[in-house]
């Protein structure tokens, strides 16, 4: 996320320390042209994979994405100073962690390698206390290299803030957990199936909070699903390409963005390298390819949206940058504006 606290607005970086990277960078952020300038750097916890900041931005998360798999927390409301940690880094008990979220009182992690969510309380300090639930899923999908069994990727919580939806790459599946009062683990209420062989990898919410765009990894698809919230049903509609029609470069996509207004969707092409434009039609339901816009580097492990919504930045993890593109708010299609070293760059967090 931006904080605004101090010298201005901020960006997270994280990166995989395993292959070189930094750790967590702290960069400055040029509001108007997009400009990312490092400033601090952290390697105190190995490999933070991927990173998300309490609301009020004075506190930062991180997975450790490690075989024995950790989350950390770090006081970074001092522009001036690296981010300072919040104790020692916390086992999630589960292998992998990739990607994490805050509901309900608590950090919830996606273990990849273990095909699990943990739910790590969050003390009245923002430090995180030992997990309150491991919760475990089972199955698999026919690609037997990926999907020889579960291997949750991602944690969402829903706009109305009433449940956790949890992307799983080896299940093929959504799985979808209530969010109870104060930090009360989340209980499953069900599992959505999406087509077997998808592999499933993250999902980004429509702005009005009734649409659902799922993003496979193993196929190069978004899937249009509805989502109830009040009943907390997700209901898959169809599949839309995110490649043009006859590319054959093995392509594994790896993060979707909607537009604040809801018109468009963007999602990161690892092997393409490349970042497509979506237009999504009024009802949200029609999903129509625009471009593909090269991301100026190499394998995008990330892509996210500046608070403004003018600027798209790309966490290029085997090329070691980020870069940053300009939006066109008529037709949505990113012109890249610059680049930021920034070696095995995984994400970048804005707010």
């Amino acid at each position: 996320m931006v904080s605004r606290t101090g010298s201005g607005q901020r960006a997270y970086i994280g990166s995989f320390t395993s292959e070189g990277g930094a750790g967590v960078t702290v960069a400055a952020v040029d509001p108007e042209t997009g400009a990312l300038s490092a400033r601090h750097t952290t390697d105190a916890v190995p490999n933070p994979s991927f990173l998300a900041l309490a609301p009020g931005g004075e506190v930062l998360y991180a997975v450790s994405e490690t075989d024995d798999g950790a989350a950390a927390a770090f006081r970074v409301a001092d522009p001036a100073r690296p981010p300072a940690p919040l104790g020692p880094p916390v086992p999630v008990r589960g292998a992998g962690p990739t990607h994490l979220a805050l509901a309900a009182g608590c950090l919830l992690t996606a273990n990849y390698g273990s095909g699990s969510v943990t739910a790590l309380p969050v003390r009245d300090d923002g430090a995180l206390a030992e997990p309150s639930a491991v919760l475990r899923h089972e199955g698999g999908g026919p690609d037997a290299d990926r999907q020889e069994g579960p291997h949750a990727h991602a944690v969402h919580p829903d706009p109305s803030g009433r449940w956790l939806l949890a992307v799983d790459l080896g299940t093929d599946s959504v799985w979808v957990y209530a969010l109870g009062a104060g930090q009360t683990p989340p209980r499953l209420h069900r599992e959505v199936r999406l087509r077997p062989g998808s592999g499933p990898r993250h999902l980004a919410f429509h702005p009005r909070g009734d649409r659902a765009y799922v993003v496979g990894e193993l196929e190069p698809t978004v899937t249009v699903c509805r989502w109830d919230a009040a009943s907390g049903v997700l209901d898959p509609l169809g599949e839309a390409g995110v490649l043009p029609a006859g590319t054959d470069l093995p392509t594994f996509p790896s993060e979707v963005v909607v537009s604040g207004d809801g018109r468009f969707a963007w999602v990161a092409n690892r092997g393409h390298d490349s970042v497509t434009t979506l237009a999504l039609d009024a009802s949200g339901d029609t999903v129509a390819l625009v471009a593909t816009t090269p991301c100026g580097g190499h394998w995008p492990r990330d892509l996210t949206l500046a608070p403004s919504g003018r600027h798209l930045y790309a966490a290029n993890q085997r090329s070691g940058d980020v870069t940053w593109f300009r939006v066109d708010p008529a037709t949505g299609v990113p012109t890249l504006a610059g680049s930021l070293d920034a070696p095995a760059a995984s994400c970048v967090v804005f707010g």
